[in-house]
């Protein structure tokens, strides 16, 4: 049995290993100049981290937001932080900012905490602090 389909499907085969070939060049140049590498090769898409003012200010906006879209009583919006910690978590370390607002009827909720990462994204909200 001779098999004669390989001589036609010569031209498909280069073709296509021209393609892989030039594409090859092309993915590494779009990967931009704006990111890196860390010590071991790896990409690095680690921010530095914010400072506990920078994460009271993202925390009022947070809660103006959260206050805007009914989440949360209107009261809470326009609130200063009344602290701002950082605490260990079982997945690492976060900034936890805590609001007071004596307006809230249910003493449980008089007072919310917001959680962010050390590098300023919005994690969640709760009354419990945990």
């Amino acid at each position: 049995m001779k098999f004669r389909t390989f001589p036609r499907l010569l031209p498909l085969v280069s073709f296509c290993g021209s393609l892989i070939l030039c594409w090859l060049p092309g993915n590494a140049v779009l990967a931009g100049s704006g990111h890196s590498h860390d010590a071991d090769g790896g990409h690095s898409h680690a921010h530095a981290p914010i400072s506990s003012e920078e994460a009271a200010s993202r925390a009022s906006k947070m809660l103006k937001q959260l206050a805007d879209a009914g989440k949360i009583d209107a009261t809470w919006s326009g609130l200063k932080a009344a602290s701002m910690n950082q605490k260990l978590f079982s997945k690492g370390p976060e900034w936890v900012i805590t609001f007071k607002n004596d307006k809230v009827a249910d003493a449980t909720k008089q007072t919310l905490y917001l959680f962010f990462t050390l590098d300023g994204h919005y994690i969640a909200a709760n009354y419990t602090g945990n």
